[in-house]
């Protein structure tokens, strides 16, 4: 049973009333026998009028029984169709034409329960509906094949929407515009621009382009972010003299303007003022427009103007301005608008209240969101005559605005309040994306495979697997991802490959598994800038400088123009890998042959680079001539290269630089710490824990994770929670034993300084790092790659045994730190010291 077709029927009104009087039923059939009794020629009006004014599913049952009973059921078919369907029994309909002769009024109903079925989001429903009225013989018309299509667009689903056009071009509807239009479209929907190309293109072929086809073909551009070619059609849209752009068509075009660039302002102006009728929803589509473009002076000077020609404000007026606003990450913009529009009088819908949650969500303005919340339950949620789906619309902004304000709790409040069946997938998608962007990646990857459990109908879209993989790169977790992988591939997500493999890109990289990572970007069959800077960034992790090179070769042999974000990671992968002058030459081309300007990361990245070079005297002046103040990034970047080299000096320089800006990061206290602790000085050591201690900063405890055959395992500095604790000491013993005798000599000038040396030793001997990778020795097959993570930057101590440790086991070592990846194996690291 189709889940349109099993909706629960409310109990008959006159079945409710407590006063005794002649039940509907018998007042139908009263009615109904007295239009028998008169002569036939008078039943027909009777009856219609008895259809149309049942006011239940119960009546409208009593009437179709009689009309069998006395033999007139065949005059009354489609009018029986209409009366099921108002009544919400949709079975009840099919089953009756089914029963019918095709014909033009029985293609008429099939396409009213096509088209209710689409109205209710029941996409899958729409072309069951379909298959079943070809089953019959009942052939399609060009009402018939638009429903379909929009269907095929909103799932997405390419393959029924190519064997719906196979039916469009057999059944002789391929030169049918309306038709046509909605295979563009459809097309477009499922991210087959190319095909949508075609199908336009030989539309204009034939002749039969409207204002219509131009305007789809543009939206479909803009929506697929492809600008260049969206003004491109736009401009030969209006040297086309029998084609006249419309308020849609600016729509369309203006957001393309905006990410471009380009200036379409005359042109747009033109349109708009040859409109005849300037109403206010003309208005309304022109500051969408200028909003959605990120043109906000243009769409405020327009709205203005509304206000200055007297033209009445409405709700879309308002919202439009502060959905444009909140989608450019303007949420101050977007609440000053909104509270004009309080001012004013105006009643928010469901759109301006979602926008307002996204603008409150782009700023983390938590104590806004809140106001927002109230002023929701109070003026929209929970009225019994509000639609349902409005109300999860709201509540999926709740949930997203509180998730992105950290206030993750909350959400899941707001969340676990919806009933499962009511769960949409916008639902669970803001969920597990504000578990995955704020830290909470375990919950994140928890609720999604609820989310994929056996009798959950759910099927979660681009959005929610692209978060998902966030989680399983934030948390290095090779399987999942892999099994996420294999998910996208079986359940064919072809249309939207594009963002998900970039997201495939990044996880692999940031899971330890850079060549899975080339696989998949080697396989694309489109790439776009963000594939390239993923990889390049893939390959800085690991410490491959020279493939990253390469890969900048062949991006920029592929037309792909380096960009502030690529320089940024060139820097990045230049300091990792220990190519400085390489670095240094990137920096200063940026702006001389790329005309882009280094900001203040740029900045951080080349301190970083030449503070690891022990360059200290070059990192200082950049920091000197820097164009904006230093902040707290850029010193602790200097003092980081301060640590690797001792230079103590500079470091307690860069340290009061930090004091100086407030800055309570427990990293750049365990930096000085650490320098002190290099250079044997003890009292200075103790100074610096003193005052972390009188700041109230706590230093984060070291923790690393494995992965083994059963899961992953979790280990602290002197752990031995782990059921399998005496087996992993004891193997950890023997291991250093075993690298002691080869020449491994434990760095305990890290340790702590009150104990002696031996004592020192066992301390290094238990942190997490060696502790998660005894187990993951003993959990591996030999040959099998242990793949470790740890939060905190590795400590030297624990990179030289793993060093020793990867000469005298089979298994390839791959840590992550919080810095960059350590590929160790047959006694020495891909970082080749630059960490």
């Amino acid at each position: 049973m189709l889940r349109s077709f099993s909706r629960a029927n409310t109990k008959p009104e006159f079945l409710l009333q407590s006063k005794p009087r002649a039940s509907g039923g018998a007042i139908t059939i009263s009615l109904f026998s007295s239009a028998v009794a008169q002569n036939q020629a008078s039943l027909t009006p009777i009856t219609s009028t008895l259809l149309q004014k049942c006011n239940s599913l119960a009546q409208a049952k009593l009437i179709h029984q009689q009309l069998l009973v006395q033999g007139l059921y065949q005059d009354f078919t489609t009018r029986l169709v209409s009366a099921y369907l108002t009544h919400n029994a949709p079975s009840h309909s099919i089953s009756i034409l089914e029963r019918l002769t095709p014909s033009t009024s029985v293609v008429f109903c099939w396409n009213t329960i096509i088209r209710r079925s689409l109205r209710l989001g029941f996409s899958h429903d729409v072309l069951s509906l379909f298959r079943r009225m070809l089953r019959l013989h009942c052939p399609p018309d060009h009402y018939t094949f638009p429903f379909v299509l929009k269907a095929c667009g909103e799932l997405p689903s390419f393959r029924s929407g190519a064997a719906v056009h196979a039916v469009v071009s057999t059944t002789g509807f391929d030169s049918n515009v309306f038709v046509c239009n909605a295979l563009v479209a459809m097309y477009a929907r499922c991210g087959e621009l190319d095909d949508a190309r075609q199908m336009f293109e030989e539309m204009h072929y034939k002749g039969i382009c409207d204002i219509v086809s131009w305007n789809s073909i543009v939206a479909a551009y803009t929506q697929s972010r492809d600008a260049k070619n969206a003004v491109e059609l736009f401009r030969i849209m209006m040297n086309d003299s029998e084609i006249h752009p419309d308020i849609v068509s600016l729509v369309n075009v203006l957001p393309a303007c905006g990410s471009l660039g380009a200036s379409l302002h005359e042109q747009a102006n033109k349109v708009f003022e040859s409109t005849e009728v300037k109403d206010v929803v003309s208005w309304n589509a022109m500051v969408t427009g200028y909003s959605q473009a990120g043109r906000f002076e243009e769409a405020l000077g327009l709205f203005q103007k509304m206000r200055e020609e007297k033209i009445e404000l409405d709700v879309v007026t308002w919202s439009a301005v502060i959905a444009g606003y909140a989608q450019k990450g303007h949420g101050y913009e977007a609440l000053g608008v909104f509270r004009q529009m309080q001012l004013c009088g105006s009643k928010p819908n469901v759109v301006t209240l979602v926008s307002v949650l996204s603008g409150c969500a782009s700023i983390a303005a938590l104590l806004q969101g809140k106001e927002t919340h109230c002023y929701a339950i109070k003026c929209v949620l929970n009225y019994d005559w509000n639609d349902p789906g409005e109300d999860l619309m709201v509540i999926n902004g709740l949930i997203d605005m509180y998730a992105k304000c950290k206030s993750t709790n909350v959400a899941r409040l707001m969340f676990d309040s919806v009933a499962p069946s009511d769960r949409n997938v916008v639902t669970w998608t803001v969920m597990i994306g504000g578990y995955a962007q704020h830290g909470e990646a375990n919950d994140a990857l928890k609720l999604f495979s609820e989310m994929l459990q056996e009798g959950n109908s759910m099927k979660p879209n681009t959005f929610t697997i692209c978060c998902a993989l966030m989680a399983c790169a934030h948390l290095a977790a090779l399987r999942f991802g892999k099994q996420i992988h294999a998910y996208i591939l079986r359940n064919r997500y072809e249309s939207v490959m594009l963002f998900m493999e970039n997201c495939l890109i990044d996880m692999y990289s940031k899971s330890g598994d850079i060549h899975a990572a080339r696989v998949v970007f080697d396989n694309m069959q489109h790439r776009n800038s963000v594939s390239w800077t993923s990889l390049l960034t893939g390959y800085g992790m690991h410490g491959y400088g020279e493939e990253a090179i390469k890969v900048l070769d062949d991006m920029r042999a592929a037309g792909f123009v380096p960009d502030g974000i690529t320089f940024l990671v060139l820097l990045y992968v230049c300091s990792h890998s220990g190519m400085v002058d390489q670095g240094i030459r990137f920096f200063e081309s940026m702006h001389t042959e790329y005309s882009v300007t280094p900001e203040l990361d740029h900045y951080a990245c080349m301190v970083d680079l030449l503070g690891r070079a022990g360059r200290f005297g070059q990192a200082l002046e950049l920091v000197h001539s820097m164009p904006m103040e230093p902040t707290a990034i850029v010193w602790i970047a200097l003092l980081s290269g301060c640590r690797i080299h001792g230079n103590v000096e500079l470091g307690e320089y860069a340290a009061a630089q930090l004091q100086e800006l407030g800055s309570e990061n427990d990293g750049s206290y365990t930096l000085l710490s650490n320098i002190y602790a290099n250079a044997r000085r003890w009292r200075d050591v103790a100074r610096v824990r003193s005052l972390m201690k009188y700041s109230g900063v706590k230093k984060r405890p070291g923790c690393s994770w494995v992965q083994g055959k059963k899961g992953t395992a979790t280990f602290y500095v002197g752990d031995r929670s782990h059921p399998q604790f005496e087996q992993i000491y004891k193997l950890l013993a023997d291991l250093i034993q075993r690298i002691k005798a080869i020449g491994f000599v434990p760095e305990t000038n890290c340790a702590l300084h009150d104990v002696d040396d031996e004592e020192k030793g066992d301390l290094l001997f238990e942190h997490s790092e060696k502790l998660a990778l005894a187990y993951g020795i003993l959990v591996s097959t030999p040959g099998v790659p242990i793949h470790i993570t740890k939060n905190l930057r590795v400590c030297s101590d624990c990179h030289n045994a793993f060093t020793y440790i990867s000469m005298i086991i089979d298994n390839e070592i791959i840590l992550r730190d919080s810095s960059r990846f350590h590929h160790f194996k047959s006694g020495s690291c891909s970082c080749r010291g630059y960490w």
